[in-house]
């Protein structure tokens, strides 16, 4: 599924226009993005929680020079899901 198609979607479900709609997922989008580069958690209960993680600095291998390749150490997001959203998608009632 698309952004567009997402918000088509909800808009269908909430009788609200698409651009409304499309402000308030950019909104959301916006704050999550704010939040975790304060390196904080988005807890949404039942559906999951969005966080970061280190990531080490590591040796990687060129595949084709076969070379190592020193991989800086990041900070990556994560998604860990929630139980009524692992339960649904697991077509559990």
């Amino acid at each position: 599924m698309t952004k567009s198609e997402l918000v088509s979607s909800i808009a269908e479900k909430v009788k609200m226009t698409k651009s409304d709609v499309e402000n308030v997922l950019d909104s959301f989008l916006s704050v999550v993005t704010e939040t975790l580069e304060k390196r904080e958690e988005v807890r949404l209960v039942g559906f999951g929680v969005f966080s970061t993680r280190d990531r080490k600095a590591t040796t990687a291998r060129n595949p084709k020079t076969r070379e190592p390749i020193e991989v800086e150490a990041s900070v990556v997001p994560a998604f860990r899901p929630g139980k009524s959203l692992k339960d649904a998608v697991n077509n559990k009632a």
